[in-house]
Order: structure tokens, then C-alpha cells, then sequence
């Protein structure tokens, strides 16, 4: 292979051409191995081939104008690593655009700006042998991404993972040398023989693979959507509820100055100062940082208090008028609707029996996601999850391994923390079926031993216990029982490790649901000569 069978585009000018001055740099560093081989040197020369290296937005141009499809072999890439959240508006119209011409994307709202390479690669070898391949964030394969994305390429464009490299930490200057985690993913039409490279113990394991699903496991090609409801029979995941006030949540017990119906701690000692006989309408009000470390907020729960106690409380109505001017500003018309009751949450679920409460964001460093009941009269805000109903052994379930492979697999990111999302993580989550009474009891008892474990530590807030460094060896133990337990309840093999536990799962999940993709199709293959479209920022 010559240096001028290499294509590319660059963004910028300046990479442009270093590009060009590192493809022959490489050329020559292979004469020189030829060298060491083979004792005979290898000269290119003179130089009269060069690289095609273009200056200009990979995402704008037309790739068939730089290097037709018909003569590309391979077409790889390191596209820049931008999440959705942070795309510049320029950037978004680039996705906007590339998204038309592929007929539209459901759900691609969602997508990394990486994911619109993967589309223009789609366009332009369709029909084609062509195989692409590229470094790209890692939650590309997490979360709603690989069902919105794959589902266009696999259906609409007949493409299949054929190599794919797990989560890895990459050090991006983009982001001042900070690590970031990517994968690596090579598509195209259909081969035979499929690989997947997983990194463990510091070593690289090849594993053969019969077919690479778009979470980089090996199984089936089926991608998870949200769902509104479970698709087994177990409690129902709610929101806490959202008091739409103007409020912000503090930390260090500092006062948050909203004069709303949530209360920093600093507020609520000034409250009870001012009006004591308040305390009865004021219940502890907890989000996820209150969950996880222990600190305190309240709020003003006004379900069902009338209108004479509420005005006889000068510290209640300039409250609640603060509310209503708040909401009414609002752009949005159910909160300008929400400002005819100041004095209730904007959106209340809280349920009037004891529940189960999750956080909706969690560290993705804690080899358990901490979760605990919870009284009725705690109020749950908005940025927990909540199970009414729940049991010890629904509990069980979801605080083991098993749940944590699969929420580690199918969930979202928040930055790098995890991002549980019910209708995705929780309503898609295979439950184990047909069990005895003696195993549910089983799962029961040691479930309460994980709490009981808990509590001999009541100076120890949620994310101390579960800190990998911190967590005590007694809870640590009461886990790994349980999880011994709710492994046994699937099957009765053991698994050797989080990525068997996901590939067992994903297998009951295809049998629990319809398949949503078709079967894969043979695409014939091009004896073209090996050219390669390099796509770069």
C-alpha cells in the first residue's frame, strides 16, 4: 500500500497538512521494519505520490467527491468527542443535517456528536464492502444511544458490528489531557468472523464472537427502548415529587434565599424560631445529595391544610405568593397553570405507604447502588425514583450484582455517573421467573441483613458505606451473600462475572419481548483494491 491510497479530511488547516507529513513518516518507519526483516532496504523514491488529505467538514461534504465509494476499501475515524449536552450550535446543525439525509433518526435527540460519522459512513457505503471503523465515546454504547442509532443502521442500512473494542480510558487534549472513556467500533456489512476486545487485568483478551450486540456484548443485535411500564409483574417506578418553587438545592446547610416551599436546614431553624407552631406542616423533603451524605433539607407539605391556618402564617403567605409570582413568570404553560395553588408541589406522586427510593444519579466508582426505605412521611423529590410496594425481595433483586451489570450496561450517563432511568433501566430489567417460596425467602433474609448490616454504622451516610475504599467488610459480605443468592435464582451455574450476568440477561430479555430487528443480510463483497477514506474532525 502506497501513502497515496490514503484519504482524508480535516477541519482545521494546519492538522490538515501534518497529517499529510505523519503518513509518510509511517511509510517510512514500515520501509524500515521491512529493513530489519528482510536485510534489504527499501527506499520509495522518488516521492512523487501524496496523501489526499482535505481541508473541510467531514459532516458538509460530500465524501464520493474526495475518493468515490466505489474504490474505498476502509474508512476509519476519530471523530471529536463531544456529548450531546455540549455541542456548539454549529455542531448540532452539523447532526441536524447529516440526521436528514439518512431519512431521519427517532430518538436522535439523544445522540453524541460522534454518532453523525457513523451516518455519513452509513450513506456512503451503502451497497459497498466496505468496512469503518471508529474511536468514539463510550456512551454511544450505553444508555437510549445504541437503540437509536443502531436501530437505523441495522435496519435501514443492513449494517452489523464486526470488531469492537470495550470502554477504555483515552487522554483527550480536546478536553485539557483529561481522560475520557471510549470505544472503539468497526461496522460495515456483515462478516463471519466477528472479534470483541475486552481489557482485563491489564491484559487484552480476543474473544471470538458469533455476533457483537450494539452494547458491545456478545448477543443478540436487540436494542433497549424506554418503556412506560415493567415487563414483569413488580411495583411501578415513579419520580418523587417537584415543588416548582424557585428553590435550589444547597449544600453545607446554607440558606437558599427562595423564600419558596423548600427549606435549607439554615431556614428551617430560622422558621421554627420565628413561628414554631409551623413544624407540624413541615416534613424532611430528600434529594439525591441528602439521600446519599446524609445532609438536611424540608419543606412546607400543605396537602389538605386550609385556608385559615395558611393565612394566619405571615411567614406562609409571603411564601406562597413568592411561589405564585415565580411560576407565573414561567415560559412553560404548566407551570403558569401551577401558580392557581401556590401552596401544593407543582407535581406530587409521594405515595402513603412505605417505599423504596433509588437516586437518579449515582457514582459510577461504587460497586452498588445505595437504596433504602422509606417512611411516608419523608418526602421524595424529583431527583429520586421511588418504588411503592416494593418488598425485601424486590429490594434484593435490584441491590445485587445482577441489577448492577444490567443498569451498568443499559443506563445513561450523566458526565461518567450513572444515570438510572426507569422506563429504561428498570422497566426493561428481566426478573427472575418461577420461583420457590423457600428462594424468595431466601433473597428476603438476606436482603435484611444488608439493612441490618447498615445500621450498625448510623454515623456513616449512604455514600460513605458505599464507597469501594470505606464500604465495611460486614456489609461488604452481606452483599456478596445476597448476591450469591439472587445469582442462584436466575440459574443455578454461577457467573463468572458482571459480563456473563449481562448476556444471561439479554437473552431472557429477547425472550420476554418481540425481536425488533431482522435477520442480518449478506451483502456481496468488493475485490476493489484497498483504498481508505480516513474522516477525521
Amino acid at each position: 500500500m502506497d501513502v497515496h491510497q490514503f484519504y482524508g479530511i480535516e477541519i482545521e488547516e494546519w492538522p490538515a497538512r501534518i497529517a499529510e507529513v505523519a503518513l509518510w513518516l509511517m511509510d517510512h518507519q514500515a520501509n524500515l521494519r521491512i529493513l530489519e526483516a528482510f536485510s534489504q532496504p527499501f527506499l520509495r523514491l522518488p516521492l512523487r505520490n501524496s496523501p489526499h488529505i482535505h481541508h473541510g467538514n467531514a459532516l458538509r461534504l460530500d465524501w464520493n467527491d474526495l475518493l468515490p465509494a466505489s474504490e474505498c476499501s476502509y474508512i476509519l475515524g476519530n471523530p471529536p468527542f463531544v456529548g450531546k449536552a455540549y455541542m456548539s450550535v454549529e455542531q448540532k446543525d452539523d447532526v441536524c443535517a447529516v440526521m436528514r439525509q439518512v431519512g431521519g433518526v427517532p430518538g436522535g435527540g439523544v445522540l453524541d456528536f460522534v454518532a453523525a460519522w457513523y451516518l455519513r459512513a452509513a450513506t456512503y457505503t451503502i451497497g459497498k464492502n466496505i468496512q469503518s471503523a471508529f474511536v468514539s465515546t463510550s456512551s454511544l454504547s450505553q444508555g437510549e444511544q445504541p437503540g437509536a442509532l443502531w436501530r437505523v443502521l441495522m435496519e435501514r442500512f443492513k449494517l452489523r458490528i464486526n470488531f469492537a473494542y470495550r470502554s477504555f480510558q483515552w487522554e483527550s487534549e480536546a478536553r485539557g489531557k483529561a481522560h475520557v472513556h471510549v470505544v472503539i467500533i468497526g461496522f460495515g456489512p456483515e462478516k463471519a468472523n466477528k472479534w470483541l476486545y475486552v481489557e482485563e487485568n491489564e491484559q487484552l483478551k480476543a474473544l471470538p464472537a458469533s455476533n457483537i450486540s450494539p452494547y458491545l456484548t456478545i448477543s443478540s443485535s436487540l436494542t433497549i427502548m424506554p418503556r412506560t411500564n415493567p415487563i414483569c409483574d413488580v411495583p411501578t417506578a415513579v419520580y418523587g415529587s417537584k415543588p416548582v418553587d424557585g428553590s435550589k438545592p444547597e449544600k453545607g446547610g446554607k440558606a437558599s434565599g427562595s423564600k419558596g416551599l423548600v427549606l435549607s436546614s439554615a431556614e428551617y431553624k430560622a422558621v421554627l424560631a420565628k413561628e414554631p407552631e409551623l413544624k407540624r406542616l413541615i416534613r424532611p423533603f430528600i434529594g439525591a445529595d441528602e439521600f446519599l451524605y446524609g445532609t438536611e433539607r424540608w419543606c412546607f407539605w400543605l396537602i389538605g391544610v386550609s385556608p385559615k391556618v395558611l393565612s394566619e402564617s405571615s411567614e406562609l403567605r409571603a411564601r406562597l405568593q413568592h411561589v405564585k409570582d415565580f411560576r407565573i413568570k414561567s415560559k412553560k404553560k404548566p407551570t403558569q397553570e401551577a401558580a392557581a395553588v401556590p401552596s401544593l408541589f407543582a407535581e406530587i406522586r409521594q405515595p402513603d405507604e412505605t417505599y423504596l427510593a433509588i437516586p437518579e444519579v449515582s457514582s459510577e466508582n461504587r460497586n452498588y447502588i445505595p437504596m433504602a426505605f422509606l417512611p411516608p412521611t419523608v418526602i421524595c423529590s424529583n431527583k429520586m425514583q421511588m418504588f411503592p410496594g416494593a418488598t425485601k425481595f424486590h429490594f434484593g433483586v435490584l441491590t445485587s450484582r445482577m441489577h448492577m451489570a444490567w443498569m451498568g450496561q443499559v443506563c445513561g450517563r450523566l458526565e461518567s455517573r450513572f444515570d438510572y432511568s426507569s422506563s429504561l433501566v428498570y422497566n426493561n430489567f428481566p426478573w427472575p421467573s418461577g420461583l420457590r417460596d423457600t428462594q424468595i425467602a431466601r433473597i428476603e433474609a438476606l436482603a435484611q441483613a444488608v439493612l441490618d448490616t447498615r445500621i450498625l454504622f448510623p454515623d456513616s451516610s449512604l455514600a460513605s458505606l458505599y464507597d469501594p475504599l470505606l464500604m465495611p467488610a460486614a456489609l461488604l459480605k452481606a452483599h456478596q451473600t445476597l448476591d450469591r443468592a439472587v445469582d442462584r435464582a436466575y440459574r443455578p451455574d454461577p457467573f463468572q462475572d458482571d459480563q456473563a450476568r449481562v448476556e444471561h440477561l439479554f437473552s431472557l430479555y429477547e425472550r420476554l419481548t418481540a425481536p425488533l430487528l431482522p435477520p442480518s443480510s449478506k451483502i456481496r463483497r468488493n475485490s476493489r483494491r484497498t483504498n481508505s477514506a480516513v474522516s477525521g474532525g
